[in-house]
């Protein structure tokens, strides 16, 4: 991936139309080998692995357009590449995949803190525990499994579209889970909400209920923030922050959530968190080398 790096052997995204959006994506799983764009590993014990999904290369903008209601940390909008496709999480991890990986490693939940079931996000997991989660699938399946990077969030999250969102300028609750009781105006300062409220019920859904995007993708803008693996940056203009000695790393979330309003479902939403937070609306989906 290289930020404001051109070239004319990857198509540009933001001018394909939604046909040939999914031509490219056809192209490449072909390109591998495969017969779908869909993927799905087997894991030891023959249970399988999440459902991913093939994301072709290409060129794309990431960040804010110039018009677009956003703060400072969200911009200025940069040209990049893809430069190789790959494969990510059709939807966030749920519970039930996390628990395979539990159950296998002797992990377990804090018992003080909300764990949901079934085919719910997988919620209150570090993400570093998230990479140890990569880590286990590579060694369960023989395949280079790990956290997205920014760019290649952003990029799958589009899937071509250069709007606020991946459906265009506007989203409503059938494009996404989030507090529909918040309006959108990123400039307006936020009113403080008592987080304890979120102990009472946590708002995630079952993944895979809502639209997908173009190339397939479920649940990338709202139920939980997502960890990528790129270090935070205070602007795509600034370098990676760096911890001091001995304390935890800030890392990008993206995607927005339940308990946050739909400013936070853009494509170039981003929030700092730490790696060793822990929160009913932050949770992860894995990429996969192809």
């Amino acid at each position: 991936m290289n930020p404001d790096c051109i070239s004319s052997a990857l198509p540009d995204t933001f001018a394909l139309h939604e046909g040939e959006l999914i031509a490219l994506q056809v192209n490449a799983a072909r390109a591998i080998g495969l017969s779908d764009t869909h993927v799905r590993d087997t894991l030891r014990a023959g249970t399988a692995a999440p459902v991913l999904v093939v994301v072709p290369a290409g060129a794309f903008e990431y960040g804010a357009a110039p018009n677009e209601s956003a703060p400072a940390q969200d911009r200025p909008r940069r040209a990049a590449l893809i430069e190789r496709s790959f494969a990510i999480g059709t939807y966030p991890v749920t519970t039930e995949e996390f628990e395979v990986y539990a159950r296998a490693t002797g992990w377990r939940p804090r018992t003080e803190l909300v764990w949901l079931s079934g085919r719910q996000p997988a919620i209150n997991v570090r993400q570093t525990e998230a990479r140890d989660y990569c880590a286990w699938l590579s060694e369960q399946t023989g395949q280079r499994y790990r956290l997205p990077t920014e760019l290649e969030w952003e990029y799958a999250c589009r899937a071509g579209a250069a709007s606020a969102y991946p459906q265009g300028d506007r989203i409503t609750p059938a494009d996404a889970l989030y507090n529909a009781s918040q309006g959108y105006d990123a400039a307006r300062p936020k009113r403080p909400r008592l987080l304890s409220r979120c102990f009472v019920r946590c708002g995630a859904m079952e993944v895979g209920k809502l639209r997908p995007n173009r190339w397939g993708l479920h649940d990338m803008s709202g139920n939980v923030w997502e960890f990528t693996a790129s270090p935070w940056t205070r602007d795509h203009a600034s370098l990676p922050e760096r911890p001091l000695p001995g304390k935890t790393q800030a890392v990008v979330t993206k995607g927005g959530s339940w308990f946050d309003g739909p400013e936070d479902c853009r494509a170039a939403a981003r929030r700092r968190r730490l790696e060793t937070e822990l929160d009913l609306n932050l949770g992860f989906r894995v990429a996969r080398e192809v």
